[in-house]
């Protein structure tokens, strides 16, 4: 049976918008259910998603990634002491483990930032995307004078843990990069917290997050530049958070600073 004209308009419609995101739309239907092959590429979509909450970090490979950055690499723990402990209990996610603390402290000392770098919910994006931001984003800082931290990597840390080694640390600034929760397009994203002088007391409310780091996402030297500018209006300002509107969009395309 030969589709009609508009039927194949259609057709051409869906393949045309597919182009431009990664989201499943316009998915072909055998009756009324997903043909086949729609169905078999959603659940490896899902499989991989399960995967990368329960991937583990390669500690020793990061290692290797981080040292041509010049930094020494401190390694601690949360309270949470394994994957299922951490999914099950997040507020030990947000501690560091016994002794991490005394690890952290011969490093103290009057820093400007510190670089935390978690697993989080997947492992695999850190792993994958921490390296290269880093790079880019010590550059930049250290043409400012800036006093950096050694980099710290929390094995299952949620983001508040920051919180704990800046204050071990004596640093002003923390910036949590982590793994995120994985998509159904995206398994491997990466996010990056940050927080002007964390405390206990800090909350969500105080810090700002880019969301989606990635090549598919927000690009390796975009991260880079809006973690700077950001860095740079925290520490200009005093603050983060919901206080402080991040501008740098305007400067990616070209357009005016203003005020944040």
């Amino acid at each position: 049976m030969t589709k009609s004209p508009e039927k194949l308009e259609g057709a051409a419609l869906w393949v045309n918008l597919r182009k431009l995101t990664a989201a499943r739309i316009g998915l072909k239907r055998a009756g009324a259910s997903l043909a086949t092959q729609a169905l078999l590429e959603f659940q490896l979509a899902h499989a991989r998603a399960r995967d990368a909450v329960h991937a583990p970090l390669d500690i020793a490979r990061l290692n290797d990634d981080l040292a041509p950055l010049g930094l020494p690499v401190v390694d601690v723990a949360s309270a949470a002491a394994d994957k299922q402990t951490y999914l099950m209990r997040p507020d030990l996610g947000r501690q560091l483990a016994e002794g991490a603390a005394a690890k952290l402290k011969p490093h103290a000392g009057g820093y400007d930032v510190v670089f935390v770098v978690s697993d989080g919910l997947s492992a695999g994006a850190v792993q994958i995307h921490a390296a290269p931001v880093l790079a880019a984003v010590l550059s930049e800082l250290q043409k400012q004078s800036w006093r950096i931290a050694p980099f710290v990597m929390a094995r299952h840390g949620r983001v508040a843990i920051g919180d704990a080694i800046a204050a071990a640390l004596g640093a002003s600034c923390a910036v949590v990069l982590i793994g995120e929760r994985p998509g159904l397009s995206a398994p491997d994203s990466m996010g990056a917290y940050l927080t002007w002088q964390p405390s206990a007391q800090t909350t969500d409310a105080e810090r700002n997050c880019i969301s989606n780091i990635r090549p598919d996402g927000i690009g390796y030297a975009d991260a880079a530049f809006k973690l700077t500018h950001l860095l740079a209006a925290m520490r200009a300002r005093r603050l983060s958070g919901v206080a402080l509107k991040d501008l740098s969009d305007r400067l990616l395309i070209g357009g005016s600073s203003g005020g944040g």
